[in-house]
């Protein structure tokens, strides 16, 4: 794991980056919530991560995801079969997450897209990193409440669909913190911009519901930025979703 890859952004609160995807650490004692697993390539590094911060795995209590594309879930069967970590998501994303379906980018839309700067070197790294593994999740449970979890982090999920249909945020309100999943990025390396973004457009299940969400976010009363792409991003979320809107239109 490189140096700068674990990112501390608050007490109990870390992004990691991961080979092109982050995850987030919530810890509280002894007890860990992981938001997302990177891709199935990412193991080591996130093994390795919860380690630097002093907990084996038998300490993540839940793995929440925001979605189940192979570079947010590439670990979360295994932790669940190895552990017993309950995994954890909105219901609309649990049949996409088990593979009764499948929701992703086509080969034909990469190669579609090809000429774009940074498709093709984006494309092989996801194939190396098992982005076209199966790796489903046979018991993805829905959330067990509304509103805030009972989870280290006290992380409050926040449906926001159009990347996928089941697509979920979180919110920590305690600590202003958004943690957005591929709703909201701040850098992808098939983008050229750079800042608060929506991912291109042919990422997306339904880029008109993906611009709804904006719309969710916006009102959330965070200042801080946690994407699943990209740095850490500072400032008021609501300015963060009104830039990504006017990138996008």
């Amino acid at each position: 794991m490189r140096e700068d890859a674990l990112v501390q952004v608050a007490t109990g609160v870390h992004l990691v980056h991961g080979s092109h995807t982050n995850w987030i650490v919530l810890t509280e004692g002894d007890a860990v919530t992981l938001v997302d697993t990177g891709y199935p390539g990412d193991r080591a590094q996130l093994l390795e991560s919860l380690a630097a911060l002093g907990h084996a795995p038998e300490a993540v209590t839940a793995v929440l995801i925001t979605h189940a594309h192979n570079d947010h879930i590439g670990s979360a069967e295994y932790l669940s079969r190895t552990f017993g970590t309950p995994v954890l998501l909105h219901e609309a994303e649990a049949p996409h997450a088990r593979r009764e379906f499948l929701h992703r980018i086509s080969v034909g839309r990469v190669l579609l897209n090809a000429w774009r700067p940074g498709v093709l070197p984006w494309a092989v790294h996801a194939l190396r990193s098992g982005g076209t593994a199966k790796v489903p999740v046979t018991d993805p449970r829905p959330f067990p409440t509304q509103g805030p979890l009972d989870l280290p982090g006290r992380p409050v999920p926040v449906h926001t669909p159009g990347h996928t249909a089941g697509h979920c945020a979180y919110h920590l309100p305690d600590a202003g913190i958004l943690i957005s999943g591929d709703a909201l990025v701040s850098a992808h390396p098939t983008a050229r911009a750079r800042g608060p973004q929506l991912l291109p457009a042919m990422f997306d299940t339904d880029r008109r519901r993906a611009l709804a969400a904006l719309e969710v976010m916006e009102p959330l009363a965070a200042d801080v930025l946690l994407p699943g792409h990209g740095p850490v991003h500072h400032g008021p979320v609501a300015e963060a979703a009104r830039r990504a809107r006017e990138l996008a239109t």
